[in-house]
C-alpha cells in the first residue's frame, strides 16, 4: 500500500500527528520508511484484528557453491544443532499453576508498575493478585507476539543473508521460534487462560521488519533490537518469579535467545563498520526509532483499556507508567545487552548518543555486549537476584 493511500485511510488524523509518532531523531527518510508501518499499528490499530497480512518485499540470496566461509557462524550452527528441546516432553506441563498461591508467585508486585497506582493500592489482596495476573497475561502475550514475528523475521532472514553458515544457523532459529511460539500460547491458553492482542507498538515493528527489503535491516531490528531485549526481559523474569514450569520454560527460552542475538552480532559487526556513512547513519536513526517503539511496547495500554481508562486518561497513565520504579527498572535491565550490542555493530556513535541519554538508556553502554553462549553461564546469570527497588 502506497503512504497517500495509508494517509487516505487515516484522513481522520493529522497526517504530521502521525510523523511525529516516528520522528524522534529527526531523520526524514527513516521517518518516511516507518510511514506506513506506523499508521497501520499506531492509527489504524492493524494488530487488533484477528488476522494480518503484510506484503514482504526482499530478495532471497541462493549460493550454488555452498562454500562455508564463517567459522563463527558454523560454531553457532553446531552449537544451535545440540542445543535442542522438545516442549512437549521436556516441560512437565502437569504442574498446577494457581495464580493466587502466594508460595509461588507468578509476578512480583515490586517488577510491575503497579503500586504507583492509587487506585491499585486500594483494592483488597484479592483485586491485586487479579490485576497481577493479568499483568503477567499481558506481558506472555506480547512475548508469544513478537516470537510470531521472530518466526516469520527469520525465516525471511535465512532467504537473504549471503552466507552458507548463516543460512544453516538460521534454520535452526526457525526451528527455535516456532518451539517458543508453541510454548508461550500453551501457557497463557493453559495455564493463565488469558491472551491479550499485540500491542499497537510491537505491531508496528514487526510491520516494519516484515516490509522492509532491505536484509541487515531484518537482522537489526529482529536479532538484535527485539531478541536482545526479550533475552532481558526473560532472564528478568525467571529471576523475580517463584512459578516452576514458568521458570523452566524460560530457562529453555533463554539459551535459544542468546544463540540469536548472537547471530545479529556475528552478521552486523563486519557490515556496519564498512558502509557508507549516509547508509549508516539511517541504520543508526532506524535502531533509535525502534528502541523508542519497544519502550512505548510497555506502557500496557492493552492491560491500562481493561483495567484503568474508566479512572486516567491515557496521558495520566504514560506519565504514571513513565515515572514508576518499574519503568526505571524497565531502562535498567531490558536495555542492559541491547545497548552495548549497538555499540559494538557501530550504531551507538556520538551523533546519536544524546538520543539514548535522553531516554536513560547509556548507563549499561560499556556492560558485556553479545551474551556468552553456555547454557550454565546464562542460566546462572538469570539466577542472580535483582534489585527491584
Amino acid at each position: 500500500m502506497h503512504v497517500k493511500e495509508l494517509l487516505n485511510q487515516a484522513s481522520a488524523y493529522n497526517p504530521s500527528t502521525v510523523l511525529q509518532k516516528v520522528l524522534r531523531s529527526g531523520n526524514v527518510k527513516v521517518a518516511l520508511n516507518l510511514l506506513g508501518p506506523a499508521i497501520r499499528g499506531l492509527v489504524l490499530h492493524g494488530g487488533r484484528s484477528s488476522t494480518s497480512e503484510m506484503q514482504a518485499n526482499h530478495k532471497a540470496h541462493f549460493d550454488w557453491t555452498y562454500q562455508r566461509t564463517q567459522p563463527e557462524m558454523s560454531r553457532l550452527y553446531e552449537i544451535a544443532k545440540t542445543s535442542q528441546w522438545n516442549a512437549t516432553t521436556d516441560l512437565d506441563w502437569s504442574i498446577d499453576v494457581d495464580p493466587f498461591d502466594p508460595r509461588r508467585e507468578l509476578f512480583p508486585e515490586q517488577l510491575s508498575p503497579l503500586p504507583s497506582i492509587p487506585a491499585y493500592r486500594k483494592l483488597d489482596p484479592r483485586g491485586q493478585q487479579i490485576q497481577r495476573h493479568a499483568l503477567l497475561a499481558w506481558m506472555l502475550s506480547q512475548f508469544l507476539h513478537g516470537e510470531q514475528g521472530a518466526l516469520f523475521a527469520a525465516c525471511q532472514v535465512t532467504e537473504a543473508v549471503h552466507w552458507v553458515d548463516g543460512k544453516l544457523y538460521g534454520s535452526t532459529q526457525v526451528v527455535d521460534e516456532g518451539r517458543h511460539v508453541e510454548v508461550f500460547y500453551r501457557y497463557l491458553n493453559d495455564k493463565l487462560g488469558k491472551l491479550y492482542t499485540v500491542n499497537d507498538n510491537l505491531f508496528t515493528l514487526i510491520d516494519a521488519l516484515m516490509t522492509d527489503g532491505r536484509w541487515d535491516l531484518k537482522f537489526l531490528g529482529m536479532q538484535i533490537m527485539v531478541e536482545g531485549l526479550a533475552l532481558a526481559a526473560f532472564g528478568t523474569l525467571r529471576q523475580t518469579s517463584r512459578e516452576p514450569l514458568l521458570r523452566e520454560l524460560l530457562k529453555y527460552v533463554i539459551t535459544d535467545e542468546a544463540r540469536h542475538v548472537h547471530y545479529g552480532v556475528l552478521s552486523l559487526r563486519d557490515f556496519y563498520h564498512q558502509l557508507p556513512e549516509t547508509d549508516r547513519r539511517e541504520r543508526e536513526d532506524w535502531a533509535f526509532e525502534v528502541a523508542v517503539l519497544m519502550r512505548n511496547r510497555f506502557l500496557a495500554h492493552e492491560f491500562y483499556d481493561e483495567f484503568y481508562a474508566h479512572a486516567l486518561t491515557r496521558k495520566q497513565w504514560d506519565e504514571l507508567i513513565l515515572s514508576s520504579t518499574y519503568m526505571q527498572n524497565f531502562r535498567k535491565t531490558m536495555f542492559r545487552r541491547l545497548v552495548p550490542n549497538l555499540k559494538r555493530i557501530g550504531l551507538l556513535t556520538d551523533r546519536v548518543r544524546p538520543h539514548y541519554a535522553a531516554l536513560g538508556l547509556l548507563e549499561w553502554e560499556n556492560e558485556r555486549a553479545a551474551p556468552d553462549l553456555t547454557a550454565g553461564d546464562l542460566i546462572r546469570d538469570s539466577d542472580t537476584p535483582v534489585a527491584l527497588n
